[in-house]
């Protein structure tokens, strides 16, 4: 099975969080759930972690960008990422 670029940003940012040892999963999709979950949830040091992960140029849509912001107001780390930045992201999960 082929992997989409998304694919490869979200294995790429789980594999960062394993090796940090950061506790991650990904929430179902399919609408089952609240529209504009991130792709990726995690906690580290009882800090609640959420990554929205896009690939080039991707942006997050407007139900995406409204729980990010819901997540940071709330004191939870939250970010969007692509291929560019998994090392800002590193730097930034380090510090945590």
């Amino acid at each position: 099975m082929a992997t989409t670029p998304e694919g490869k940003v979200k294995a790429a940012v789980r594999k960062l969080l394993d090796r940090l040892g950061i506790y991650h999963f990904m929430p179902p999709g399919m609408g089952l759930g609240r529209s504009g979950i991130p792709d990726i949830i995690g906690c580290k040091n009882g800090k609640f972690i959420a990554i929205e992960c896009k690939a080039g140029y991707g942006k997050a849509t407007a139900l995406q960008e409204r729980e990010l912001n819901a997540i940071a107001a709330a004191g939870g780390f939250a970010c969007l990422v692509n291929e560019t930045c998994l090392d800002e992201l590193e730097e930034r999960l380090v510090t945590l």
